[in-house]
């Protein structure tokens, strides 16, 4: 039976020039029309939904061909998207949320938190039967998304300082009141009658605001995967789109048959691996989810592809999945290689290696710094007219 999948993703709007993040996203969304774009909270993001797929071939070249069309209306405005976990370069500002009574009243509600949720991700939805699987297969796949948020990280650097971590996106994620494990339901009535009393208790204000790791669709017949931080490069979606589909029917064929692991009730140490895979990343130890002990990322992460080959290849996914998780391993995460290049060079070098990489090529070399030229760029008066505030004006930055 064909599983189907497809994903969405979430892009910061930066200036070419000095690689901060902008609130641009207006006239980008004006120039593409649609086409499955759409805003987000902060107006320095973009969000973008896949068309639903049956192969990952199918999915890479639609999020190959969404990319190209975001970056060519990003371009005439001086501007590029990047997928990153967080902007390397931003300032924390309550002036550029996104005008819309739903995010003007999360502004207010959470205030701080909502002024720093300068953050993408990539989020992955795979085909369930029903809503009950969906609920029911979440406890058995918990223990095996932090190696997936470890693939994915690519947020070291907040407000232009390095924090230590591979994914401080997760950090920042983890602020919000309903963040984290997803926890384990016996049905979708269960799972629901807990949602409504959540929002009955005044903190959330709908199902929109249910951030778990991992949650069953509102409006889809799909479960979805919330825990990653958004990739520069489409590989890695399509990467962590393999692993997450192979989960699911791994998930779903052990409660079938009646050989799904018993939950006991802890879910301490998933907050911890979760927590472990954002300071390490693939660079350093991840939590063993069978054995709940420290390992090296790619012992746990080739022990996950052995562990899910029957699910892999019964959606045709192992040989894609196995090679493409071998290059990860050896060229590293995200955020490894943005360190790198932001030792090597600057910081600004390092946002245009992410922007390059989420345009879907690899970035130009740069001269010496004293020789460095700074980038032909539209003249203000375009960004202006766009709505987009000047270089030279103060708060400019996100």
């Amino acid at each position: 039976m064909t599983v189907r999948i497809g994903a969405e993703e979430e892009f910061h709007v930066v200036d070419v020039e000095s690689g901060r993040l902008v609130p641009g996203a207006a006239p980008l969304l004006e120039r593409l029309g649609g086409a499955g774009f759409t805003r987000e909270l902060h107006r320095s993001v973009v969000e973008r939904n896949s068309q639903v797929h049956d192969t990952l071939d199918g999915l890479y070249d639609d999020l190959c061909a969404a990319r190209r069309r975001l970056d060519s209306a990003a371009a005439p405005f001086g501007l590029a998207p990047v997928a990153a976990g967080t902007p390397p370069l931003a300032r924390v500002t309550s002036r550029d949320i996104t005008p819309e009574p739903r995010y003007r009243r999360m502004a207010d509600d959470y205030r701080r938190v909502a002024d720093e949720q300068l953050i993408c991700s990539a989020q992955i939805h795979v085909d369930v039967p029903d809503r009950d699987t969906a609920v029911r297969a979440m406890c058995p796949l918990s223990p095996w998304l932090p190696p997936l948020l470890a693939l994915s990280a690519s947020s070291p650097f907040w407000l232009g300082s390095d924090t230590g971590y591979a994914s401080w996106r997760t950090m920042l994620w983890q602020r919000w009141p309903t963040a984290g494990p997803a926890g384990c339901y016996r049905s979708a009535a269960e799972y629901d009658a807990a949602v409504d009393e959540l929002i009955g208790s005044g903190v959330i204000t709908d199902t929109g605001m249910l951030y778990q790791d991992v949650r069953p669709s509102a409006h889809q017949r799909t479960l979805e995967l919330r825990i990653c931080d958004a990739c520069p490069r489409a590989g890695t979606v399509v990467l962590v789109a393999g692993l997450f589909r192979a989960l699911v029917r791994d998930a779903r064929d052990r409660l079938e048959r009646g050989r799904a692991p018993r939950c006991d009730g802890h879910h301490e140490w998933l907050r911890a691996a979760a927590w472990r895979a954002a300071r390490s990343g693939l660079e350093g130890e991840l939590v063993d989810p069978l054995t709940r002990r420290p390992a090296p990322a790619p012992v746990v992460l080739r022990g996950m592809l052995r562990r899910l080959r029957p699910a892999l290849e019964a959606s045709g996914d192992h040989d894609t999945v196995r090679a493409l998780l071998e290059e990860a391993l050896r060229t590293g995460s995200a955020a490894h290689r943005l360190r790198r290049v932001a030792r090597d060079e600057d910081l600004l070098a390092g946002v245009g290696m992410m922007a390059a990489e989420t345009r879907g090529g690899r970035p130009p070399p740069r001269a010496p710094a004293h020789r460095r030229r700074r980038p032909t760029a539209p003249p203000d008066a375009a960004r202006t007219r766009a709505g987009i505030p000047s270089r030279t004006a103060p708060g400019t930055a996100g």
